[in-house]
């Protein structure tokens, strides 16, 4: 989608947002995920637990795609989502922290 130039401190910079995100949402789905496990009380549930899991994994492998190439806009949504602040980005090139800037006022 498009074709910036990432420099070696970028890259390192970018991969500890995203680890950070990622990393935080998945722990959020863990408390959930045993607290609705916690409330089981029929089959049915656990297949209902089954599914909203799948569901979960579908969302977070769409949301979190680490190619250079959309890693801008990747990042627009975490950042109007609340999962990054603008300082998870410091160190990114200026042209880069607008376009995701202004990519998550979309």
């Amino acid at each position: 989608m498009y074709e910036l130039k990432w420099s070696h401190a970028e890259k390192i910079v970018a991969r500890r947002a995203f680890d950070k995100a990622l990393g935080e949402e998945l722990e959020a789905l863990i408390r959930e995920a045993k607290s609705r496990a916690a409330r089981i009380e029929e089959p049915l549930d656990l297949w209902d637990l089954e599914n909203w899991l799948t569901e979960r994994r579908r969302e977070i492998d769409r949301r979190y795609d680490y190619r250079y190439s959309v890693l801008p806009l990747v990042f627009a949504h975490l950042l109007r989502d609340g999962r990054l602040t603008e300082d998870d980005l410091n160190g990114l090139e200026q042209e880069k922290r607008d376009l995701i800037r202004r990519a998550s006022a979309l």
